[in-house]
This record gives C-alpha cells, structure tokens and sequence, in this order.
C-alpha cells in the first residue's frame, strides 16, 4: 500500500511541477536572419534599445502599419532571442530631458 501512495504521489507531483501547456520558450537565432524576417513578414523596424549589460543589446521592433511588435535580446555571439510579442504598438514622443526634471 505504502509503495502505491508514494508512486502516486511522484507521479502526481511530477505533474505539478511541469510547465504549463502553453508556457513559452525563447525562440533565438543569429540576429541577421531574425532581422530579415522581422522586416520582409512584419513590416517591421528598429523603433528603439540599450545596452542591458555588456553582454546583452535589447532592441524593440515595430510596425507603424500593423502595430506589430516585437522586444529581443542580442547577445555578443550574434545570437538573438525573442522575450515578446505583441499587437497594437504606439510611440510616445519623446520629452527632452529638462522637461522631465521640471
């Protein structure tokens, strides 16, 4: 009996520690095809990024068309991963420092 319980709750407990179905993975590739492809099937341009780290360049991509957006991480090797996204993008015009200091 004990020997059931406790394959039980190994099983049961595995299954509670996996990801959800729907989690979601980091897509990466190298930068220059990740690039061609936000621009020639979204539309979509360099609206905006910094240096994370000195490690990591993250970039935001978008379409004023479409409203399509998308936010990755390049890393030094070249390789690039996608963190988000999403629909319905809109910039905000930018304020000149002085200003917000006011």
């Amino acid at each position: 009996m004990f020997k059931r319980l406790l394959a039980a709750a190994l099983v049961f407990g595995a299954a509670a520690l996996a990801p959800p179905v729907g989690a979601q993975t980091l897509t990466c590739m190298p930068r220059e095809i990740l690039v061609e492809k936000l621009e020639t099937r979204h539309g979509e341009h360099l609206t905006g990024g910094g240096l994370q780290n000195p490690q990591h360049m993250l970039e935001v991509w978008s379409s004023s068309k479409s409203g399509s957006f998308t936010v990755f991480v390049t890393r030094t090797d070249g390789l690039a991963c996608v963190l988000a996204t999403g629909q319905f993008w809109h910039n905000v015009a930018a304020t000149p420092d002085d200003e917000i200091a006011s």
